[in-house]
């Protein structure tokens, strides 16, 4: 796995749980409709998935 992932904050954290907040930060989103290009890594996967209903991703 050596590609790369964008991922769109397309739902505020505001009003969810401390943890998704960090989650996203982690990934370094942290306005909405902003758009990052990640490794596509197990540990962002991961990240990815528990934030899931928030996040658009593309390949």
């Amino acid at each position: 796995m050596a590609g790369e992932i964008k991922v769109t904050l397309k739902k505020s954290s505001i009003g969810r749980k401390e943890y998704f907040s960090r989650v996203l930060n982690g990934l370094g989103l942290t306005k909405l409709n902003k758009t990052v290009v990640l490794k596509d890594t197990p540990e962002i996967r991961g990240m990815i998935r528990k934030v899931s209903h928030m996040v658009a991703v593309d390949e």
